[in-house]
């Protein structure tokens, strides 16, 4: 993987599909994000490598506490931001879109900060 951003990318939508189905292969994680086959199993290894998941004799992947974890705060960082941009009049399409988009570079001290302005759901 090239960088945090793409890795973030990986389990939060590994977590989002694990959410909806029983079941993850990279067959799923391909469609979701309109990426080719060979590119989602170069993806899916470096998690591997980097125990955020495991994949079972089977082809299924399961995200380890450890990836789970980063996962769900990703995807807390992304449910803010849109709540945020909502809340300034941003469309919602266009809100969730560039929430996917800054959630990977925000410092931790801006997401704060942000967290005590945005509405609660």
């Amino acid at each position: 993987m090239r960088d945090n951003e793409s890795r973030e990318m990986y389990l939060e939508t590994i977590y989002l599909l694990s959410r909806k189905e029983n079941h993850v292969r990279s067959v799923d994680i391909a469609n979701a994000m309109s990426f080719s086959r060979p590119s989602v199993s170069r993806g899916v290894s470096l998690l591997e490598k980097n125990g955020d998941l495991v994949m079972d004799e089977e082809g299924y992947l399961t995200l380890t506490a450890k990836g789970e974890a980063e996962a769900a705060k990703v995807y807390g960082r992304h449910q803010v931001l849109t709540r945020f941009l909502g809340s300034l009049g941003v469309s919602a399409k266009t809100a969730e879109d560039d929430a996917c988009r800054i959630e990977h570079i925000l410092s931790e001290e801006t997401m704060a900060a942000i967290r005590k302005r945005v509405p609660r759901k």
